[in-house]
């Protein structure tokens, strides 16, 4: 089974802090609707993509409740034409709470979503300005509330922390806050400074920069708060209530193969035997959505290509298995690979930042808070 994720890259502006590929240019959107499912029709072409089986959708962005209710049936039609979609998929759609308006929700009941993920981020509404977001907090509780009316039982919500000025006070209001709302799903990051942001021009300018012993508390409250109220951390920055963890991005840290539609996205495919003769492929889209859709109306798929080897394919597994809690089954390894890995990994065995159980190895929760530093030590160079 593999999963399916769609690229919606449009925003009806931008926030300071983000580094996915979008525009604000919306009067594309039905150009590139149009787009999305010829790339569907020429995919189905492709002798890889024949018989595989749809265990998760995720439409993400950019601000995938830009589209229109129409729009997105159009897409729907396509993936269920073009698709074998397994029955009790989990279909995810991004969406901003400024944008679950009570006629979006009431189509929204119409389509085959059954989780929705809503970037909440804040209940500061002064931060939310500061992000140029464009909802406010009470926009967030009445989303929850139509989305709840309307039939949908999955709802994640993300957070973020380590604002400049924020406090640990400040911090415990946002996971209280999160936490009246039942989510079913919390993702929390801090908050990250990437070259090319509106944020990271503040920041070079002499904004005041984040404190990282004030981060590490915030995450510490983040652990406790939440696993005491019942969620399970499954992966460093996941948390969620039993039997609702993100499907589709787990996908992504099992190593399961996914298809990116759109501009910008991405597509990791195996091909062949025995899971020690497979090879990993990966591809992604031209990250410009005119020449996105200018190739696609021409008939090709704007993607360029690259096989993994096999030492690409470990440090991958590495930084992708070890951040949740299953960690990384050795029992996938080459023998070369599985031997290297427990000779680098011992010390921090030693040192109980990691641990072996299982046949798997994973972060302890000592080891959640040097994490980059272990994965990094466990790669090959």
């Amino acid at each position: 089974m593999a999963g399916l994720y769609i690229h919606i890259p449009f925003c009806a502006s931008r926030c300071i802090y983000c580094g996915f590929y979008s525009t604000t240019s919306l009067k594309l959107r039905q150009q590139y609707v149009d787009a999305v499912v010829k790339e569907m029709a020429l995919r189905g072409k492709r002798s890889e993509a024949r018989g595989q089986s749809l265990n998760t959708i995720y439409f993400g962005g950019g601000t995938p409740s830009q589209l229109t209710i129409p729009q997105l049936h159009q897409i729907f039609d396509a993936i269920y034409k073009y698709n074998k979609v397994q029955m009790g998929a989990e279909v995810t759609i991004e969406m901003n709470p400024d944008d679950v308006t009570e006629v979006f929700a009431d189509g929204l009941c119409m389509l085959p979503v059954n989780r929705v993920s809503m970037g909440a981020q804040t209940f500061d509404d002064e931060r939310l300005k500061w992000l140029h977001r464009r909802h406010t907090s009470q926009q967030v509780s009445e989303a929850m509330e139509r989305l709840r009316d309307n039939g949908i039982r999955n709802i994640s919500i993300d957070l973020m922390y380590g604002f400049p000025g924020e406090t640990l006070d400040d911090w415990r209001r946002d996971i209280d806050a999160a936490l009246a709302l039942g989510a079913e799903h919390i993702s929390a990051y801090c908050l990250m400074v990437e070259e090319g942001t509106p944020l990271a021009k503040m920041m070079h300018k002499g904004d005041s920069p984040l404190n990282e012993e004030l981060e590490r508390k915030m995450y510490e409250m983040l652990i406790e708060k939440l696993t005491a109220a019942g969620y399970e951390h499954y992966e460093i920055s996941n948390f969620a209530k039993p039997g609702h963890r993100s499907r589709h991005n787990s996908s992504y840290w099992q190593d399961i193969p996914y298809i990116g539609l759109g501009a910008a996205a991405h597509s990791y495919t195996m091909l062949g035997g025995s899971p020690f003769e497979k090879k990993a492929i990966r591809s992604w889209n031209v990250a410009d959505i005119h020449q996105y859709i200018e190739a696609i109306e021409r008939g090709e798929l704007p993607s360029e290509k690259e096989e993994i080897d096999e030492d690409t394919h470990y440090n991958d597994r590495i930084t992708v298995a070890l951040r949740t809690s299953d960690g990384l089954d050795l029992g996938t390894l080459t023998e070369r690979h599985r031997r290297y890995c427990l000779k680098e990994a011992q010390r921090f065995l030693d040192d109980g930042l990691l641990k072996q159980h299982d046949n798997r190895l994973s972060l302890t929760r000592k080891g959640l808070f040097v994490s980059d530093y272990i994965m990094s030590s466990l790669v090959m160079v």
